[in-house]
C-alpha cells in the first residue's frame, strides 16, 4: 500500500477517505513542522497533502525521491515550486472552484467593513468610549454606487463582480488576459488598463495569483495613483502588495483605508499595521467556512487518490510532468 503524509490537521472524514486508499501519516495535532523534520517525515512517502504553509522546492524533492504527487489544500500554490516538481516528475494539484463563493462573500464583507469602519467602531465601543451619537461620528465611505476595480478576473474575481452588482457598483477589471464576452456581460465588468483602474476606482480589490510578475504589483507608485478617498482590499496573497509602502500611504492618508486578509511573510505581520486605525486586519480566513474547508480538504484528498492510482488527477497543474518520468 502506498504511503502518504498529511501535513496539517484535516477533517475526520478526509482521514477516513485517505486511509481507505493509503497508509496515512497524519498531523491532527496541527503542529507546524520545521524544515528538517518535514524532510524526514517525507522520506519513503509516495504523496503528500500539503497546506499553504508547506514549502515544496527542488532541495526537498532531491531528498525525497519517492514523492510522486503534491496535492495542495488551497487554490493558491505559491508555496510550491511547480517547475521543480515538473522536472522531478511530480504531479501538483490545487483546489479550485470549491472556495469561490465563500471567498467572494468574504471579499464583499471586507469591503463593507473597511468602507464603513466596522472594526474601528467595535473597538471604540468595547473601550467604553461611546457616549452618544452625533452627526459626524465615524464617517465612512459608501459601498453602494461606488466604483469597484478588480485586479484578477478568474472564478473568484467574477463572483465578486456579480455580488458587487447588487450594490449598484460600477465595475472595472484588469487581468493578464481579457475575460470572455459572456463573463463580462454577466458581471457587468469593463476591462481597462492597470493605471486607469487605479485612478478611477473607489475600491481597488486584489484577487490575482502571486507570481514573480505580480510581486509588489501594488507599491508606492501604484498607491500614488489612487484617489485619496480610495480603499485597497487584498484578498489575494501576501507579497502582491508592498506592505511597507502601504503602511506609509495609510499613515500619510494618501489613500483612505485598507482591508487585508493576507500579508507579506505571514503569519508574521508588519507591526506598523497595528498602529493604524484606517486598516481592517483579517488572519487569512476568507475561505474559512466549515463547508468550504471540508470541500477543500476532500478535493485535495481525491486529487491524491487519483494521482497515485496511475491516473491524472482532476486539478493537475503541471501536465508536463510526464516528460520527466523515469522509464
Amino acid at each position: 500500500m502506498k504511503k502518504i503524509l498529511v501535513t496539517r490537521e484535516v477533517f475526520d472524514e478526509t482521514i477516513d477517505f485517505l486511509k481507505s486508499h493509503f497508509e496515512v501519516e497524519s498531523n491532527q495535532s496541527d503542529r507546524i513542522f520545521g524544515r528538517e523534520e518535514f524532510i524526514v517525515k517525507m522520506q519513503g512517502k509516495d504523496g503528500v497533502q500539503t497546506s499553504s504553509s508547506d514549502r515544496i522546492d527542488a532541495e526537498l524533492l532531491d531528498k525525497c525521491p519517492a514523492i510522486r504527487a503534491v496535492c495542495n489544500t488551497a487554490v493558491g500554490y505559491n508555496n510550491i515550486d511547480i517547475d521543480a516538481c515538473t522536472r522531478h516528475g511530480v504531479m501538483v494539484t490545487n483546489t479550485p472552484g470549491v472556495l469561490t463563493d465563500s471567498v467572494a462573500d468574504y471579499s464583499m464583507g471586507l469591503v463593507i467593513a473597511t468602507c464603513r469602519r466596522m472594526t474601528e467602531g467595535e473597538a471604540y465601543l468595547r473601550k467604553g468610549e461611546w457616549k452618544g451619537t452625533f452627526l459626524k461620528q465615524m464617517l465612512g465611505q459608501d459601498v453602494h454606487g461606488a466604483t469597484l476595480g478588480i485586479f484578477g478576473f478568474g472564478r473568484i474575481g467574477q463572483a465578486i463582480a456579480r455580488r458587487a452588482r447588487g450594490f449598484d457598483m460600477k465595475i472595472f477589471y484588469h487581468s493578464r488576459s481579457r475575460a470572455a464576452a459572456d463573463a463580462e456581460a454577466e458581471s457587468g465588468a469593463v476591462y481597462i488598463d492597470k493605471e486607469s483602474l487605479l485612478r478611477k476606482a473607489d475600491v481597488v480589490l486584489l484577487i490575482l495569483p502571486f507570481t514573480l510578475q505580480t510581486q509588489h504589483f501594488i507599491g508606492a507608485k501604484e498607491l500614488a495613483l489612487m484617489k485619496s478617498s480610495a480603499v485597497l482590499i487584498n484578498m489575494a496573497r501576501g507579497g502582491i502588495v508592498d506592505d511597507a509602502a502601504l503602511i506609509e500611504a495609510l499613515r500619510k492618508k494618501q489613500i483612505w483605508a485598507a482591508g487585508l486578509d493576507v500579508y507579506e511573510n505571514e503569519p508574521s505581520l508588519n507591526s506598523g499595521f497595528l498602529e493604524l486605525d484606517n486598516v481592517v486586519l483579517s488572519p487569512h480566513i476568507a475561505s474559512a467556512s466549515e463547508p468550504t474547508r471540508k470541500a477543500m480538504a476532500m478535493t485535495a484528498a481525491r486529487n491524491l487518490a487519483a494521482a497515485l492510482s496511475g491516473a491524472d488527477p482532476p486539478n493537475l497543474l503541471n501536465p508536463d510532468y510526464r516528460k520527466f518520468l523515469k522509464p
